[in-house]
């Protein structure tokens, strides 16, 4: 067994406010270089886990660890800095900056974190390299983001995760918007890419139709539980 990468322990997170929610998590944990699927319905907390995951919000109790590392020990900037350097995020929107270059957005978490950027050695080449391996031609590095296709920028989305070797990969919804086809040969390149840079991933879904490719399945109701009438 390796050592795990994620580990949340008995966190529980409360919104306050008119529409009052919780969600409990009593234990779950991702071991290094893991696939997994989380399935959950729109409203079942997939959300709030990954905010939680990311340190965007704290829990009110417990604990989530990222690499060993206890995010509610950190400050915020240092939170943030940590995010940087040990986990890349794709998007379900994918969220590009529509006028810079593909290079500048696959190059955009790199400034924030000095150690990811060292392991990116030669950021440019190694940009112009990932998208290579994910299909997408050496010209497309000077082009502007929202001259993309909705496949091209899914793609960038991904290199821009995966530069500098995070450890831990999260993708929120990333095939919601594909065709079956389209669905199974991003698939591909996602792993293949995951793989090859020695990363843990967690993939959030609605679809179950995905699980066959993942190490492990993971059902929100089976992990977390919420309530809607929390005070």
């Amino acid at each position: 067994m390796t050592d795990a990468i994620l580990h949340l322990a008995t966190v529980d997170f409360r919104w306050r406010g008119r529409s009052g929610f919780s969600l409990s998590v009593p234990d779950f944990a991702m071991d290094a270089g893991e696939t997994v699927l989380l399935l959950g319905e729109s409203g079942s907390g997939k959300s709030t886990l990954l905010s939680l995951i990311c340190g965007t919000m704290l829990s009110d109790t417990g604990r989530v660890n990222i690499a060993g590392q206890d995010l509610a020990t950190l400050s915020s900037s240092a939170r943030d800095r940590f995010r940087a350097e040990q986990i890349g995020v794709i998007f379900q929107q994918f969220n590009l900056l529509p006028f810079g270059t593909v290079v500048d957005n696959i190059l955009l978490p790199l400034r924030f974190a000095p150690e990811r950027r060292k392991r990116a050695g030669d950021a440019r080449a190694t940009a112009a390299t990932l998208c290579t391996a994910l299909g997408l031609p050496a010209e497309i590095l000077a082009h502007r983001a929202n001259t993309l296709s909705v496949g091209q920028q899914q793609r960038v989305a991904v290199a821009r995760a995966l530069i500098g070797q995070p450890p831990l990969i999260i993708a929120d919804e990333p095939t919601s918007a594909l065709d079956a086809d389209s669905q199974a040969a991003f698939l591909d390149l996602l792993f293949q890419q995951t793989a090859a840079n020695e990363a843990s991933l967690l993939m959030v879904s609605h679809d179950p139709r995905l699980a066959e490719r993942f190490d492990r399945v993971v059902r929100m109701e089976d992990i977390a539980r919420i309530d809607r009438a929390a005070a």
